[in-house]
This record gives C-alpha cells, structure tokens and sequence, in this order.
C-alpha cells in the first residue's frame, strides 16, 4: 500500500453549457471518487477538488442561442452539475467555481507572476476575424476541417473527432458559427507560453521519469505531441467573457480558458483551505504530496503539457504524480454527443431509477474505459445489476441478516471450535484488502470492483457448502460458528464496497448496526463483528430491473435517433421552375384503391386496381415494403391520372399514386380521407 500522507486529487472541471450524462462519471468522476474514498479509508490526508468551468466561448455561444445572458447560463448549469454529484456520492472536499472572486483574484496573479518573470513571449499576429460581425472570434465560435482527421465540425481549439488540439487558424475552410461568413485573418496581440521551451523538461520527466507507470494512452498521446515538436500557445484572447488580462495594453482581452480553467483546482483547493481552517500551500507545494489529475483523454494534452509547463514556469508547484486519463464512453453502439442528445443525463437517470445510484456507479465501473472506447448498453447494466449486485452481492446478505434473525433474533452467536474450511475461508477474507489496494493503486477501478464481487461470492459459496439451513436442525453449534463466519465477511464488505458503492455501504453499514472498520483492520483483525452485538432486520440493497424498464430507455434512445435523423435529414432542392401552363398539363385527381395484390417474384410492387372517377385502372405501386394488400383496400388517394403509360415487370401501368414520407422515414399517402372527398374531384 502507499505510504503517501497526503493527497491532492482533482477531477476536471465540468462545463457549464449543459448537465452531465454517463460519459462524463464514467470517464472522471466515478474512478475519482473511488480513489479518494479510498484513501480516507486507509487513513490519508486527501483533499478531493472540484468545481464548474465557466468561461470560455461555449458559454456566450449558449447564451445567446437561447437569448438570455451569460450569467443565467453558468448558474443553471452550475446548480445541476452540482446537484448531480451530490446526488450520485461525488464526495468532493470542494466544489467551487471559476466565476467566485478567489478564482479571479488566483488566476490573475498567476499570470501576473508569470508575466513578471519573463515567461510569456508578447506578439502581434494573424487571428480569424469576422467581417459581418466585425470581431475577433474565439475558438469555439469556428468550425471546419480538422487537417488531422478530415472532420468537418470540427472546432478552432479542437476536434471532437480525433481529440486532436487545434488553433483556429489551423483549420480547413472555416466558418464563423456567428454570421456563417468565411472568416478573415486580422492582427492583434496576444501573449504566448513559449511551449518549445519546455520539451527537454517534458522528456525527462514524463517520456523518461513515467515511462513506467503512467498508461500507455496517456504517454502515448504525451509523446506524440513532445516528437512532433511543441509551439508557444496563445494564453489570452479577445473575448469579452472571462477573466480581464491584468497587465496594461490588454484592453478587451480575457485569459484563455484553458489558462484559466486548470488554475481552478487551485483556487478551489484555497476555498476549501479558508474554509477548514486549513494552509492550503501543502496541498500544492509540498514535495511529500502526492498530486492525481483524473480526466477524459480529450484532456491529456492541456494536464500533461501545458498545465504542468505552467507550474513549472511558476517555480513553486508540485507536479501531478499521475494523471489516468480514460478512453471515451459510447452508448448502445453511438459516440455519446451532447447536442444530438445521445446520452443518459444523470438527473434524468435518478428520476427514472430512484435510488439506483450504485447500480450505475458499478456498471460504469466495470465496464469503464480505462484502456479502449467502451459501449454502455442498457442490457448490460440490467444483467450488472440482476446477476451481480442483486443474484451476488445482495444474495449474499439478505440471507446472512434473515438467517441470524430468524435463528438468533439478530444477536451475533458465539462461535465454536473453527474447522478447516472456516480457517481458510477467513484467511482468503483477510487477503482481500490488499488485492483490492493493488488494483485501485494501480487505477484499475474495474478490476478492483470485480474483486469486491469477489469478496461477496466467497460469502455466497461458504453458505452454499456449509448448508446452515440444514444444520441448524442437526448440529446447533456447526450453525452458530457458520453464522458468525459468513457475519464477518458482511462486516468486511461493508467497508471494502465503501468506494464503490457509498449508499449501499451505508445501507449495509445501519443494517449491520456497526460503523465500519479501518480499510486495514479486516486483514489484521481477527474479530471484525463481535459475538453478542446485535444487528437490524434484514432489507433489500438491491432490486431487480425488469425487461420493461429497460425497453422504456431503448424505446427512448430510438425516438432520439428517430428525432436526429429527421432534423437531419436533407431536403431535397427545389427543382427547375415550372410555368403555370406546366402545371395545367397535370391531371391530379382523388381515387379509391378497391383492389391490391403482391406484384408476383418483386419485394417492392403492389398491383393496385383504382376508382379514378373516371373509370377503374391498374397502378403498379412501389409501397409493398410499406403497406400489405389488406390495410389499402378502400383508401383514398391521390392520383397522377395522365402519366403516360408504362409496363412494369409485363403489367402496364396507367397512373401514379402520390406519396410522401414522414419524419421517421415511412412512406405515407396524400391522404384526402379526412375531408370526404369523392373519387373523381380534381386536385389544384
């Protein structure tokens, strides 16, 4: 196990231009927590820093689509993101925000310090300009090609795509998401963070000094970058959103977010610090203080390059100890994506599975991202929770409660003489503490959730082979030793499920009547609930999810894809003008379709015999993968009844009928039944 007393662990800072969904637990927050819940279980010092993201260019961009200030935004958003961790046991130390006055007043000295010491390179050049607009535009208010990937949406400091890092000025044809007008390039000065200069540091201490112990994808994406060769990076911008540059000659600029945003977890771990009554300098400028970023891999380059290039310009900072990105998190096969709403929104989650918060906490744990692209499935998470956490872990404990309920009235038996079995079996016991260290030290989150489970089926096979259901009729004493055996492995689950399953620790915790133990205390301790303690009656940790539930969210996710596909779907242009004499020339008129069969050996064609008015004709119909036979007979229609004749497969066709499609695709008819119109009347 470390040794380490302190930590600072922080988890990137969310945005707030919308509520948070599933990738974003799963990616971050989740294994975040799970690591800090650890470590105050084992005994450290940990502060667990937070806080929302709210500068930027997004934030205007969403104000003023939806017509109200930037300030409305970043509060609505700000409130649902942090309602959701509280929510889901996020038990951050501190959750503040890049709008609060300490961050202002951090942030602006920091850049002033570095400003001071020669670590900026000043420069007038080229940036994109909006000639309707008549400004500078930001980054996120261009989009284009990504020269990395090919891209078309891409953004100017970024491709969702690729994950690729991006300068606007880097992009294929761009646009100006303000006017749609091609931008222009326009001088103005900014001051740049001279990146090159930090490559032989970077070298030696990530490419050489983590070479080991970092994962793959994170040094990958680290030494890629450092190969290809680092460039000085803008840190401010013309934007009229953010913090004010605090230097003269700045007028009208701001610090560019990505300067800002990682100065939060400072200026939050200073919150937290006044709060407590804390010095929060140790926490970021002690050498014996071990500093954890989590984030998504979009973020490895800003928390491996470029924050890090800024502690050590600064000259007083520790640098992250480690920084285990995750892959992404797709759903049911699609990229999880914001603005297309392909995503399960966590406030939306816990108004449809009320206090399932650990059931999604463990199946995005198991199947989390650590390595490679993930798919959430809504099957997967029913049989995460029917066939682990109910048929398992739950199993395990409703039996061990009801039973010593039913056979002590839930005062623990003394145990007698141990056997073999029980040896070994509390002996297995003991070892699982550190096994889970193992993996959770290591930031293999699923692997140590599955280790847990493990900890719960050694429970559920002791009972199985031991039968005290059956022994309780033939050998009382056997029975009091197997009860108190399988007792203590519930004691033990109930502090080794803590990080992973917080509310159902503490469910177990109140049922068990015992508050728990020191992480370290279930491998040393002999006793872990003593015989005579009484314990509560038994209830369910977990329920079963039924098929219907499940549908309902597939059901859901398909009329979200139905909805993208529709706003989506490209509409035709209009074809070359007709004069009104053209029109004339078209005989449209209502009809009656009084026969339909299956066009014999063709999947698409119905043989239809039409009521025209005029007299009752054959229309081949290409709508057989649409209607059967049976469901036209006797529907009015809309008919062309001048189109020139024409054999389809031997049947000559005289006439078409006129359709449409609907939104999700299919195949309607102009339908004139409402209006009770008669066959014959001609449509104008």
């Amino acid at each position: 196990m470390s040794t380490n007393g302190r930590y600072t662990i922080t988890a990137a800072l969310p945005y707030t231009n919308g509520p948070i969904h599933i990738g974003h637990l799963a990616g971050v927050y989740v294994p975040a927590d799970i690591y800090s819940r650890y470590l105050r279980i084992t005994g450290k010092d940990v502060a667990f820093i937070c806080g929302s993201d709210e500068h930027g260019a997004a934030i205007p961009m969403r104000a003023k689509k939806e017509g109200v200030s930037p300030q409305v935004i970043i509060d609505k958003y700000h409130a649902i993101i942090k309602k959701s961790f509280e929510e889901f046991g996020i038990s951050f130390d501190n959750y503040s925000r890049t709008s609060a006055p300490i961050h202002h007043e951090t942030a602006s000295e920091f850049f002033k310090k570095l400003y001071k010491d020669g670590k900026f390179i000043e420069e007038t050049s080229e940036q994109l300009y909006d000639p309707e607009a008549d400004q500078f535009l930001a980054d996120r208010f261009v989009t284009g090609t990504c020269p990395k990937c090919g891209n078309e949406e891409a953004y100017g400091d970024q491709c969702e795509n690729c994950g690729s890092s991006l300068n606007a000025t880097d992009l294929i044809n761009p646009k100006s998401t303000i006017s749609g007008a091609e931008p222009i390039t326009k001088q103005t000065k900014h001051w740049f963070l001279p990146l090159d200069q930090y490559e032989s540091f970077l070298r030696e201490w990530v490419l050489e000094g983590h070479k080991k112990d970092w994962k793959t994808n994170v040094y990958g994406q680290i030494k890629s970058w450092v190969d290809d060769g680092l460039r000085p990076r803008a840190v401010t911008r013309d934007l009229d959103w953010g913090i004010p540059v605090p230097v003269e000659g700045a007028e009208g600029k701001v610090l560019y977010v990505w300067f800002d945003a990682p100065i939060g977890y400072i200026s939050s771990t200073k919150e937290w610090a006044e709060r407590e009554g804390k010095d929060w300098e140790p926490y970021w400028k002690d050498s014996n203080t071990k500093l954890v970023h989590f984030i998504g891999k979009d973020n490895i380059v800003f928390h491996c390059i470029i924050f890090p290039s800024m502690l050590k310009a600064e000259g007083s900072y520790i640098l992250p100890e480690n920084v285990p990105a995750n892959e992404f998190l797709n759903l049911e096969g699609n990229k999880l994506s914001t603005s297309k709403n392909w995503a399960v929104w966590l406030h939306e989650y816990l108004e449809e599975f009320p206090d399932k918060q650990d059931v999604l906490r463990y199946a995005l744990t198991a199947n989390a991202p650590e390595t490679k692209d993930n798919d959430f499935t809504w099957k997967d998470f029913q049989a995460r929770n029917n066939n682990e956490l109910v048929a398992i872990f739950g199993n395990f404990i409703n039996r061990v409660v009801v039973l010593t309920n039913k056979y002590y009235d839930g005062i623990i038996p003394a145990p007698s003489t141990l056997s073999e079995i029980d040896k070994q079996t509390l002996a297995e016991l003991k070892a699982y503490p550190a096994v889970i260290s193992s993996s959770i030290e290591r930031y293999r989150f699923r692997e140590a959730s599955q280790e847990l489970l493990n900890v719960a089926r050694l429970g559920n096979k002791y009972l199985a082979d031991e039968e005290p259901w059956k022994t309780i009729k033939t050998d009382e004493e056997r029975t009091k030793t197997v009860m108190y055996v399988a007792l203590q492995i519930a004691s033990a689950l109930a502090t080794l499920s803590e990080p992973f399953l917080p509310f159902t620790s503490s469910k177990l915790k109140s049922i068990l009547d015992h508050s728990g133990l020191h992480w370290e205390e279930i491998a040393t301790k002999d006793v872990l609930l003593p015989e005579g303690h009484q314990i509560g009656k038994g209830e369910l940790l977990f329920s079963k999810i039924e098929d219907t539930e499940i549908q309902r969210q597939l059901d859901k996710l398909e009329a979200t894809k139905k909805a993208n596909a529709a706003e989506n779907k490209a509409i035709e242009p209009q074809k070359e003008t007709a004069t009104f004499e053209d029109f004339t020339k078209l005989d449209i008129r209502v009809g009656t379709i009084v026969e339909a069969e299956k066009m014999p050996k063709a999947k698409k064609l119905l043989v239809l015999k039409v009521d025209t008015g005029i007299n009752t004709r054959t229309i081949v119909s290409g709508i057989a993968e649409h209607f059967t036979p049976e469901e036209i007979v006797g529907k009015k229609v809309t008919v062309l009844v001048n189109l020139a004749p024409r054999k389809l497969r031997g049947v000559e066709s005289e006439g078409m009928i006129l359709m449409t499609e609907n939104p999700e695709g299919k195949i309607v008819f102009l339908n004139p039944d409402e209006d009770n119109v008669n066959p014959g009347a001609i449509v104008s």
